[in-house]
């Protein structure tokens, strides 16, 4: 126990470690912040490219209209900082809608909307802007509100990819398979390297685009779904096998199978990877915009990274005073959640990209930490993996019955 307990923290302080080690090689303060003096200027800017975007499709141009759009949204929106700002500032859902406004303009260019139609969305795109850019000018910088936006990246960007190591690791000592925790700790050590050398070669060797980022992205996570459904599954006909086996011998003994142990440590190695990159670009712009309290940028990750390590701790130990068939259970509902978060992230990444078309929803608000936004192409695929988690549980469930039935008779 006690030595479980030392790798725990040896491992929750590595994330700290690396991150803190790759955040000081990736985020350089950079030329960036002295480029602006205010959200509003760059606003301003995005209005030239939304405006030239509307002279082009009134041209019937409707290619180098739709490139206008995305000269606005990657050159601007996120290559400024201004969604990483809303994120903190604001709201994530407020950074969905006027993501999803972008979208929705291009879907109009695409379908040869009404010249005027066209235009009042690139108006409504534009007021939504400046409300934003005004609310963000209007909050002077403050020590700790430079600390809350730290500690609100962490802990979003964090969160999913701890929990999942978290619960991964808590199943794997509840099943009697303790040793094979090293490959899912190590996938995630390797997850943080590899994190950091995409965040450093996007941003200053490979010069990636910012549509071949949200790709990169939207790729990494819808493959973390189909790992990630994969050990549900795994995890779910598991906890049934092994009620049953409980019941006729009176404690748990199973291996864990070389290929499930790999899937295990895929799963915690895309978890941390899909969050990590991202994390540091967006520390990056962080230092880039602060002017002043760079420190707290620092007490505000170290402080998240503290949470992290508790999260870590109550998941990982408190497993052990629930019962091992509602531990299985809870762990592999928590995986099909996360998987079905991850498919609605994902597409949005990937629609961003205009790899993807956008169908607006407009009864469907966006739950951006579940990875629901108001799109059918994100709500099909999630909707599809629910029924499959579904009849998944149920199926595994109706086993287990017969074979306990079976064993009493």
């Amino acid at each position: 126990m006690r030595r479980s307990l030392r790798r725990s923290f040896v491992i929750s302080i590595l994330w700290g470690f690396f991150l803190s080690l790759f955040l000081s090689l990736a985020a350089s303060p950079a030329e960036a912040a002295s480029k602006w003096s205010s959200w509003g200027e760059i606003v301003d800017q995005m209005d030239v490219s939304l405006n030239k975007a509307y002279d082009a499709y009134f041209k019937k141009d409707i290619e180098d209209a739709k490139n206008w759009v995305n000269d606005a949204y990657f050159s601007y929106y996120e290559k400024e900082g201004v969604e990483r700002a809303v994120l903190s500032y604001i709201s994530g859902k407020r950074a969905s809608t006027v993501e999803y406004q972008f979208a929705v303009i291009k879907k109009m260019m695409t379908e040869r909307a009404a010249n005027r139609d066209v235009r009042d969305s690139l108006d409504l795109l534009s007021r939504m802007l400046h409300e934003d850019a005004n609310q963000l000018d209007g909050k002077e910088e403050s020590s700790w509100g430079v600390f809350l936006a730290s500690l609100v990246i962490i802990l979003r960007e964090g969160f999913e990819a701890i929990l999942v190591i978290a619960a991964i690791a808590a199943y794997l000592i509840r099943s009697g398979n303790g040793r094979q925790t090293r490959v899912v700790y190590a996938s995630g050590v390797a997850a943080l390297v590899a994190s950091a050398a995409a965040a450093v070669a996007i941003q200053y060797v490979f010069q990636v685009s910012g549509a071949n980022q949200e790709i990169i992205e939207g790729v990494a996570m819808l493959l973390a779904v189909f790992v990630l459904f994969f050990v549900s599954n795994w995890m779910v006909s598991k906890a049934e096998a092994e009620a049953w086996k409980s019941y006729i011998e009176g404690k748990v003994q199973t291996a864990v199978e070389t290929g499930s142990s790999f899937a295990l440590g895929a799963a915690a190695f895309l978890a941390v990877f899909r969050e990590g990159a991202e994390t540091i670009l967006f520390y990056q712009a962080l230092f880039a915009e602060t002017k002043t309290y760079s420190n707290m940028v620092w007490g505000g990750f170290a402080v998240g990274c503290a949470a992290l390590v508790v999260i870590f701790i109550l998941v990982r130990y408190g497993s052990l005073v629930i019962p091992i068939r509602a531990f299985f259970l809870g762990t592999s509902i928590l995986m099909y959640i996360m998987s079905i978060a991850f498919a609605g992230g994902g597409v949005k990444e990937l629609q961003e990209a205009d790899v993807i078309g956008v169908t607006p929803v407009n009864f469907v608000e966006s739950i951006d930490i579940l990875g629901i936004y108001p799109t059918v192409e994100t709500l099909a695929p999630q909707a599809v993996l629910l029924v499959l988690a579904v009849v998944s549980v149920l199926y595994y469930r109706n086993r287990g019955k017969k074979k306990l039935s079976g064993a009493s008779v």
